[in-house]
């Protein structure tokens, strides 16, 4: 009986360990989707801003320190509130996505 009642925890450790795996690629996937459909027009695929519309509009290049720098927040708020000729998408993702987008844009300035 002892040993079902080890089983039966560590069974609840590997799914719920097997969840919030899952969850982090999902969140990973659903960032680079949101990014692709909404930034990257503008940004590039790489964030540096060399699209012909980012040229432009003199987009930022994620890359950069100036943007880099940035806490999350203010990043979060940028993309929430949008800022100069950047559209708001606060009405359009959830915080969720907004934090993950974040997240990714972080990711974009690690060497490959």
């Amino acid at each position: 009986m002892n040993s079902q009642m080890i089983r039966i925890p560590f069974m609840y450790i590997l799914v719920v360990a097997a969840l919030l795996i899952f969850a982090g690629v999902a969140g990973a996937q659903t960032a680079e989707s949101n990014f692709k459909s909404k930034c990257a027009s503008c940004h590039g695929p790489d964030g540096k801003g060399g699209t012909a519309v980012g040229k432009t509009l003199g987009v930022h290049d994620f890359t950069s320190d100036a943007v880099q720098k940035q806490t999350d927040a203010q990043l979060s708020e940028t993309i929430s509130k949008g800022k100069n000729k950047m559209p708001a998408y606060g009405s359009r993702l959830k915080e969720n996505d907004i934090k993950d987008l974040v997240a990714y844009i972080r990711q974009l300035a690690k060497p490959k």
